[in-house]
């Protein structure tokens, strides 16, 4: 019976013996593949990678360039930025100097064409770009209100440059000390009547908009020279018309410009 039991029982199965071999060549392939991997990284083809770089940023919505960039823009001084980097009010005080240089530039170059360039005194200030027609004697008659010839072809250099803007102009017109005779009563008047005059040929022959533009007089109380200085020289310069071109900015950005103007305007410094 018991021989009869154990002629059924199965057959015990032999062990694998080679069932490491296996587990072995996976290691090998491994380390293998990590020796390659560590072989390409220290042989890197820059140009390969460059290609690489330029596919990935096409991909993501880059544009490729060859060029270097070496656009101009406002610069902060380090001074003027806030801790975490942001735009304080000088960048927009040194981007309104940098507009109103432009302006400048493109009223000068106007001017230049027909030779005129030393007919008129410009500076940039807090207030915007003031245009001064200084001298009676090159735009005004002594004691009158109408243009003289030099004083139609500058305002008609100057206007057509001026209308496309969407700044506020003031015409401000001033006085030397000495009282005028008729038909004027007083220095107000005198001034008041040169201001108009300017303010008409801007609109009526320069297209400049009407809604922008205003006359003021301020007779001779805010005199440039002496006040009462009696030589040709302080007369001339207190006997003035000028065509001020209003910074439309807060009050705090248009303190600002003066300074801003400097630092746009300074030459950079040698690398």
């Amino acid at each position: 019976m018991s021989a009869r039991r154990r002629k059924h029982e199965p057959e015990e199965e032999h062990e694998n013996e080679e069932r490491w071999m296996a587990s072995y060549m996976d290691m090998v392939t491994v380390l293998m593949c990590m020796f390659i991997v560590l072989f390409a990284m220290s042989t890197v083809d820059a140009k390969k990678f460059e290609q690489l770089k330029n596919s990935l940023a096409t991909g993501f919505g880059q544009v490729k360039t060859e060029k270097v960039d070496t656009a101009t823009g406002v610069v902060v001084p380090p001074a003027h930025v806030k801790d975490n980097g942001s735009t304080t009010d000088f960048a927009l005080a040194q981007q309104e100097a940098q507009n109103l240089q432009k302006l400048k530039d493109r009223i000068q170059a106007s001017l230049t064409r027909d030779g005129l360039q030393n007919a008129v005194q410009m500076k940039i200030d807090a207030r915007g770009l003031t245009i001064g027609l200084v001298g009676s004697s090159t735009f005004f008659d002594s004691n009158k209100a109408d243009l003289s010839a030099t004083a139609v072809h500058v305002l008609d250099d100057i206007g057509p440059v001026l209308a496309p803007e969407q700044y506020q102009v003031s015409i401000e017109g001033h006085a030397d000390f000495r009282q005028p005779g008729a038909p004027f009563p007083t220095n107000w008047e005198l001034s008041a009547g040169r201001a108009t005059s300017v303010l008409r040929r801007l609109v009526e022959a320069d297209g400049f908009p009407a809604e922008r533009i205003a006359a003021v007089s301020y007779g001779s109380a805010r005199p440039l020279a002496n006040a009462t200085g009696a030589t040709a020289e302080d007369l001339a310069v207190n006997r003035r018309v000028d065509v001020v071109v209003l910074s439309s900015q807060p009050d705090r950005i248009r303190a600002l410009i003066p300074q801003a103007l400097q630092a746009t305007t300074a030459p950079a410094a040698a690398g």
